[in-house]
């Protein structure tokens, strides 16, 4: 059987995916089909895989996977990425998503796109914590970098602010802390250092996908923990591997985040040449 699905390649930052195009028709697709996509050996490779679908009040439902099967709420690069594609597609300068984590609006700002991202999230069951603690200082013993900030902006953040985040391992570090008991639903971990009240440098190790050149919900939960710390101030650039990231947050409102964009041609792909272990 030949199932051909539409597809594109995207980035933000270098935060790379594979956006399939399931609007019209839903795709059958399983956390197996995910995995063999992203898979940069043998699959066309991505960090993240975007799901599109049609949506009855927004422009399209965005779906979220992540490289290893696994689900998630939110994605800031695929949100700019799929917003430039719906304003390109629909020769208009603004964009409506729905997710799993809610409605997202986007707008065209020039050769970047601007997306309000809702409103962040600090109580220790919203992140969720397995235990009740103040998520502006939070220890446990499995956490080797001690006192993170943990905020919830659609997934589950841990920042760590440190004097130098070239030092930190975080390849052995970030799937120790991801996996802790303190995170029943794993967590995102965001190495960040200061530069300047309205400049951080950031590392991340995506939950489910390892370390990627840029995280766009990690940007904005440093930038927002930094902010309640007292160490920054809105707006804050966010310095990660693939660029920059441009953050704004008041206390009480929602985050705004600014980046760029790059599509590659729309391609197409048989969805069951990915399939085949389902099938043994």
């Amino acid at each position: 059987m030949v199932l051909a699905v539409n597809y594109w390649k995207m980035n933000g930052l270098g935060n790379d995916f594979v956006v399939l195009d399931g609007r019209g028709a839903p795709l059958p697709i399983t956390p197996h089909h995910v995995r063999a996509i992203a898979n940069r050996n043998t699959g066309i490779g991505c960090d993240q895989i975007i799901i599109l679908s049609d949506a009855r009040v927004t422009d399209l439902f965005m779906h979220i996977w992540n490289a290893d099967g696994t689900g998630a709420s939110a994605c800031g690069n695929a949100t700019r990425c799929v917003a430039r594609l719906i304003m390109q597609e629909k020769d208009k300068d603004d964009a409506s998503i729905e997710t799993s984590a809610g409605q997202l609006f986007a707008t065209n700002v020039g050769q970047d796109v601007r997306v309000d991202m809702g409103l962040p999230h600090f109580d220790w069951a919203s992140i969720p914590l397995a235990e009740n603690q103040d998520t502006l200082h939070v220890n446990h013993a499995t956490l080797p970098l001690g006192d993170g900030v943990a905020v919830n902006v659609g997934n589950p953040h841990i920042v760590f602010f440190v004097d130098n985040v070239e030092t930190v391992s975080l390849e052995n570090l970030g799937p120790q802390i991801e996996t802790s008991p303190l995170f029943p639903k794993r967590v995102n971990v965001n190495i960040a250092q200061v530069l300047s009240p309205g400049r951080i440098r950031l590392r991340v190790w995506e939950r489910g996908t390892g370390i990627t050149k840029a995280c766009g919900t990690g940007a904005m939960a440093s930038a927002v923990a930094g902010i309640r710390r007292g160490l920054l101030t809105s707006p804050v650039t966010v310095s990660l591997d693939g660029g920059d990231l441009q953050i704004e947050w008041q206390d009480g409102e929602h985050v705004f985040m600014t980046g760029p964009t790059e599509i590659d041609p729309q391609a197409a792909l048989n969805l069951d040449d990915f399939a085949q272990e389902e099938r043994s």
